[in-house]
């Protein structure tokens, strides 16, 4: 195993922990995969093993195609899925699944979470969409991840009575949409409950979003 892909196996399984502790799993549901840097090549969980006994070895290693290169599991129910992003979205480094609460009772609703709140306009950029309905088992939700997300701005996609698929330039960027996800999901949903949530206009949509991308945060100096 090369050093790139050993590296990528402890961020993954360390990443799987994240979803532990922001309540986005329950028992051995959801998934962190990322994508191996200059190779064709990913690391994903491996299917019905306690989040407690993920570790490094025990990381699946595959192709594009999901088929398993190394690894002594089964891998991810949901790898084909997976694989399918990384084939048709090659700026994606990292892929999460997640059946978290609030924002599985819009999938079940078959509902968009809207804009409506500055950090959904920071992190998202737009409303969180909803994919199609899928079954779980070929390319069949890969397909609807990627029709749905390509060209949109929103990192996630509510996939339509299913749960939760993120999107990241790497597994991190990913993990962390599906914390944010949750969030706003859950935040809109108790608005809801007050009143109708108040629109924010797609002008100031847009420059929130620029702002957080490119202004947000520690920035490199400029040489």
């Amino acid at each position: 195993m090369t050093d790139a892909i050993e590296l990528m196996r402890r961020q993954v399984s360390d990443l799987h922990q994240e979803l532990v502790r922001y309540d986005l799993v329950v028992w051995t549901a959801g998934n962190v995969s990322g994508r191996v840097p200059g190779e064709d090549l990913f690391v994903i969980k491996p299917s019905g093993v306690p989040y407690e006994e993920l570790a490094p070895e025990n990381m699946i290693l595959c192709d594009l195609d999901g088929n398993v290169v190394a690894g002594e599991h089964s891998p991810s129910s949901d790898t084909a899925a997976h694989a399918y992003v990384y084939r048709h979205m090659p700026e994606v480094g990292g892929v999460v699944h997640t059946h978290s609460t609030y924002a599985c009772a819009w999938a079940a609703r078959g509902e968009a979470v809207p804009c409506v709140l500055t950090a959904m306009a920071d992190e998202f950029g737009a409303e969180i969409p909803i994919g199609p309905f899928a079954l779980i088992g070929d390319d069949s939700i890969g397909r609807g991840i990627v029709d749905t997300l390509r060209g949109h701005r929103s990192p996630a996609v509510l996939m339509m009575s299913h749960g939760v698929f993120t999107i990241g330039k790497d597994a991190k960027a990913a993990v962390k949409a599906a914390v944010m996800c949750e969030d706003v999901a859950r935040t809109v949903h108790i608005s809801r409950q007050l009143g109708e949530p108040l629109p924010i206009a797609q002008a100031d949509i847009d420059s929130l979003n620029f702002r957080y991308r490119h202004v947000y945060g520690q920035q490199p100096a400029a040489h």
